[in-house]
């Protein structure tokens, strides 16, 4: 039975690729910060790990603590992450910039580089959670979008080193998908509605059955970026200010 360590499980797209993968018959670890939401996920082949992302220590301690039918990972799937703020960079915080960089990029290569060793042995996969933030700017994006474009751009590197060893890498990258996601980085409610108002947003499900897709392609397949909107969404054209 294969297993699968998601981080970022205690919601949205992490808590619903728990359900989706162990569903689909994998052994799962899941990983997140807050205990009660995790305990909720507990079954017999779902073991959870609470521990803050950003704390390698942490993290150390309770992957060393997971029962030996849990300890060989084969699909890393890297979603815990976040937005902080909507301010255009001359007014945003710097704490939150820092927020992001260190759990959106810092984290996420951290833990990667932890279990790489392992995922070449076994031949396993990784899957990263990037954003079309990554591929479009937007105003407002700045660090946020820049953490996700570092996370797209890792995942293409890493397949260029990871050549021949079997390991499979992957960066999904979605757009509005109806989640906590909004009201973490705005801390509004009102604001989450009236942005997925009417827009039949994507739902965490459609992107956990999507990546629960990818990890179970054939073993010589690979999909590099794969980049998901829901049909009511789509590009914008250039900005332009115009003076006087």
């Amino acid at each position: 039975m294969p297993t699968a360590l998601i981080t970022g499980a205690t919601a949205g797209i992490g808590e619903a690729c728990v359900h989706a993968f162990a569903d689909a018959g994998w052994n799962v670890v899941a990983t997140g910060r807050r205990e009660d939401r995790l305990a909720k996920l507990q079954r017999d082949n779902v073991r959870t790990l609470a521990f803050d992302i950003r704390d390698e220590a942490a993290r150390d301690a309770a992957l060393d603590s997971l029962p030996e039918d849990f300890r060989g990972i084969d699909l890393l799937v890297n979603n815990a992450g976040l937005a902080l703020g909507l301010e255009p960079a001359q007014q945003a915080s710097l704490a939150n910039w820092k927020t992001m960089i260190d759990t959106n990029v810092v984290a996420l290569a951290s833990i990667t580089h932890k279990l790489l060793p392992m995922l070449v042995e076994r031949k396993g996969a990784i899957i990263n959670l990037s954003s079309v933030a990554a591929n479009y700017p937007y105003p407002g994006g700045n660090v946020y979008a820049a953490t996700k474009a570092f996370v797209r751009q890792l995942s293409l590197d890493l397949r260029a080193d990871l050549h021949g060893t079997g390991v499979r890498v992957t960066s999904i990258e979605p757009g509005m998908v109806e989640t906590e996601f909004t009201l973490v980085r705005t801390g509004s409610q009102e604001t989450s509605d009236k942005l997925y108002g009417g827009v039949n947003p994507m739902t965490a499900e459609d992107i956990a059955e999507t990546i629960l897709w990818v990890a179970t392609l054939p073993p010589h397949l690979n999909i590099n970026t794969l980049e998901l909107m829901p049909v009511n969404q789509s590009w914008q054209g250039f900005a332009v200010h115009r003076e006087g």
